[in-house]
């Protein structure tokens, strides 16, 4: 088997409205389609981060709540590569979300930190 890369990221969210704001208005993320799914009460919003990588939004009604800390059993987080970590985070202050204080990676000496989205997915900006 040789797989080439990842091709896309899920994230299903509990209020679609607020998620697609969050991804769409805050993070800048750029809509490449949006469909409503009317057999299953659910919208499916592809989005844009890099000229290669996509989030796929789903929505679904009352789906099941998940471990949302960074440390809990399963995916632990996603991550975004940024350039200034400080200017990330007073934007993302400005913007209203609680950022972690900064931490510097003890293995590569980089600068990362947590965030939330609105279903308290753990987000992470990590600087190159």
């Amino acid at each position: 088997m040789k797989i080439n890369k990842i091709h896309h990221i899920a994230i299903i969210c509990s209020n679609y409205e607020a998620s697609k704001k969050f991804y769409v208005d805050i993070l800048k993320f750029s809509v490449i389609h949006e469909t409503y799914r009317s057999e299953r009460d659910s919208y499916k919003l592809d989005l844009k981060i890099s000229d290669r990588d996509t989030i796929e939004l789903f929505s679904f009604p009352s789906p099941s709540p998940r471990p949302s800390k960074p440390e809990a059993c399963g995916l632990r987080h996603l991550a975004f590569e940024v350039d200034n970590i400080e200017e990330n985070v007073d934007y993302l202050i400005s913007q209203g979300i609680n950022v972690e204080p900064i931490r510097v990676d003890p293995i590569t000496g980089k600068k990362f930190t947590f965030f939330q989205d609105p279903d308290k997915l753990p987000l992470e900006i990590y600087e190159v």
